[in-house]
């Protein structure tokens, strides 16, 4: 399966809670890396685990802003709105034999990092899609 379809079926995958699907995308030994909270998770049965925790993986939806692909490398950008914050990512995966095998994710909230009031008269506000 070509790279763009593996990535787009892990984030349906994920979606739909289906963590033995995701499994089967995500490499044994993949490393997946979140420099935003300093973390890496190495294996499949890890990543696994963290997303499929009860804490964190409640009924969200997962919408997928965008996808591109260029040989190996898919970069994915998603929306995840919960209750109380919308996240939102960026995350660059490789490919390889039809299963991830390394992944970088930049996790954060629009509004998070508000703007230094010196920018102020060089930009103008982005307005939520």
């Amino acid at each position: 399966m070509e790279p763009l379809k593996v990535v787009a079926r892990l984030w349906e995958r994920i979606e739909a809670r289906d963590w033995d699907g995701v499994g089967g995308l995500i490499a044994e030994d993949a490393v997946i890396e979140w420099p935003v909270s300093g973390e890496r998770i190495v294996g499949r049965a890890n990543f696994i685990a963290v997303n499929s925790d009860d804490g964190y993986a409640d009924e969200r939806s997962v919408e997928l802003i965008r996808i591109l692909a260029d040989g190996d490398l898919v970069v994915t950008e998603v929306e995840i709105p919960q209750d109380h914050v919308v996240y939102r990512a960026v995350s660059l995966w490789t490919v390889r034999d039809g299963e991830i095998v390394e992944a970088r994710e930049y996790w954060t909230s629009p509004g998070q990092d508000p703007a230094p009031r010196w920018r102020a008269g060089y930009v103008e506000p982005l307005v939520a899609d």
